[in-house]
C-alpha cells in the first residue's frame, strides 16, 4: 500500500489538532477525579471475592458464543432474573455494554411507522441506534416537555399513525442536571407511546435502595429503562429492564444481541454481587450524597461556579484549546480530570467534566478546587 492511501487520515488527523479537538489515549494518573465509579466499587474486595468464588465453582472466563448459541450461561440467566426483582422490572436482558443496549433498543424496537423523539443531549449510542432503525427521529430542547409534547403533536398532524419513541437520560452525564421523569411519563401515556430512560449516571447512587430515578415508573408496559452496569456498580455491561413482549422481541431481532458473543459469566458474577453491595450497604449511597453536596457547595464557594446538584458538574471554559491546558495544568498537581470537547458536547461549551466518587475525600476536593481557580486565572 501507498503512502497515498494514509493521508487523508493524517489530514482529518491534522484538522483536529487545529481545532484542539484531536483525543489521545492517558493513562489514569493522580486522584481520581474523572471516572464513574461513584461508589468505589471498580476495586472494592467484594467484587474481588466474587469474581475469585466464581472461579472456585467452575464459572468459565469467556461465553464461548452468543446467547443464542452455546453462548448462555447460568450466570447470566441468575442476573437477569435477580435485576428485574431488584429494579422491579418484568424481564431483564444484560448486554456486553449500555452503547450496545441502547444501539440494539433503538435499531430494533421503535416500528416503522414510530417516531423516536429524543432530548438534545441524549447519548451517542442513541444516536446509533436511531440512524440503525430508519425510523423517524425529532430531537427536543433539553429537558423541555412542552418541546416533547409539541414535536409529538405535529408529528401527529401530519399524518403520523404509529407510537411515540420519547428518549432521555435520568441524570445527563456531561451536565449533570436531572430529566423531567414523572412529566414524560404522563406525555407517553397521553400518546400511547413509550418512555426509554438510560440510568447509566444514577443506577446504584440515587433512587431508593440505588435503584435509580425511574424507580417508580420501571415495570410499567411503556416504560423501557437501560440500567449501566460499568458506573457506579463497578463492573461493565449494561441491563435492560422491560416487559417480557419487549425483552423476547430483543432476542429475536437485536441484531447487537444476537450476534454478538455473550458478556463474560465472570462479569455477570460480579453484576450480581455489585446489586447484593447496593442492597446491603446503604452507607455508601449515604457517604457518597453527603461528599457530593459537600463538592457542590465548596464549588460554589471557591469558583462562585453554580454545581449541578449531583456529582457530575461540569466547569465551562468554552475554548477547546483552553480546556485542554487546564486539565493538563490539573494533572500536573496530581488531579486526573479531562477535557470535553464538540462533538461530545455542543460548540462553544468546551469544559471540564468534574466527577465525584468515593476515590476522593473532602480535602482532595477543596485541594482540588484551589489548583482549579488558580490554573483557570493563569491558563489564557
Amino acid at each position: 500500500m501507498s503512502r497515498r492511501a494514509l493521508d487523508a487520515y493524517e489530514r482529518t488527523l491534522q484538522g483536529l489538532a487545529r481545532k484542539g479537538r484531536r483525543r489521545a489515549l492517558l493513562a489514569e494518573s493522580g486522584t481520581d477525579f474523572t471516572s464513574n465509579d461513584y461508589l468505589a466499587l471498580a476495586n472494592s474486595p467484594r467484587l474481588k471475592a466474587a469474581i475469585s468464588a466464581a472461579v472456585e465453582r467452575g464459572v468459565p472466563v469467556g461465553a464461548g458464543g452468543s446467547r443464542l448459541l452455546r453462548g448462555n450461561h447460568p450466570e447470566h440467566e441468575a442476573l437477569e432474573f435477580e435485576a428485574a426483582v431488584f429494579f422491579g422490572a418484568e424481564r431483564s436482558l444484560f448486554f456486553g455494554s449500555g452503547y450496545t443496549a441502547n444501539s440494539a433498543l433503538f435499531s430494533t424496537l421503535p416500528q416503522r411507522d414510530d417516531i423516536i423523539v429524543h432530548d438534545a443531549l441524549i447519548h451517542a449510542s442513541v444516536h446509533e441506534g436511531i440512524a440503525a432503525s430508519k425510523v423517524q427521529a425529532v430531537t427536543a430542547g433539553h429537558n423541555d416537555v412542552d418541546a416533547f409534547a409539541g414535536a409529538i403533536r405535529k408529528w401527529r398532524g401530519a399524518g403520523g399513525t404509529g407510537h411515540p419513541w420519547i428518549a432521555v437520560e435520568s441524570l445527563y452525564s456531561m451536565d449533570g442536571d436531572r430529566a423531567p421523569l414523572m412529566e414524560l411519563a404522563a406525555l407517553a401515556e397521553e400518546h400511547d407511546g413509550f418512555l426509554v430512560i438510560d440510568e447509566a449516571h444514577a443506577t446504584g447512587v440515587f433512587g431508593p435502595g440505588g435503584r435509580g430515578f425511574s424507580a417508580a415508573l420501571e415495570g410499567r408496559e411503556n416504560v423501557v429503562v437501560l440500567h449501566t452496569c460499568g458506573k457506579a456498580l463497578g463492573v461493565s455491561g449494561a441491563l435492560l429492564g422491560a416487559s417480557r413482549i419487549l425483552c423476547d422481541y430483543l432476542v429475536n431481532r437485536a441484531r447487537g444481541f444476537i450476534y454478538s458473543t455473550a458478556p463474560s459469566p465472570l462479569t455477570a458474577a460480579a453484576v450480581r454481587e455489585a446489586l447484593r453491595i447496593a442492597a446491603e450497604e446503604p452507607q455508601r449511597r449515604a457517604e457518597f450524597e453527603a461528599l457530593s453536596a459537600f463538592a457542590n457547595a465548596a464549588l460554589a464557594a471557591m469558583l462562585g461556579i453554580e454545581g449541578s446538584g449531583s456529582q457530575i458538574f461540569p466547569v465551562m471554559i468554552g475554548d477547546n484549546a483552553r480546556a485542554v491546558r487546564i486539565a493538563a495544568r490539573l494533572r500536573t498537581d496530581g488531579f486526573d480530570i479531562r477535557a470535553i470537547r464538540p462533538p461530545t458536547v455542543p460548540e462553544g461549551t468546551a469544559r471540564l467534566r468534574i466527577a465525584i466518587t468515593l476515590n476522593v475525600d473532602r480535602p482532595a476536593i477543596a485541594h482540588m478546587l484551589e489548583r482549579l481557580k488558580v490554573a483557570m486565572a493563569e491558563e489564557w
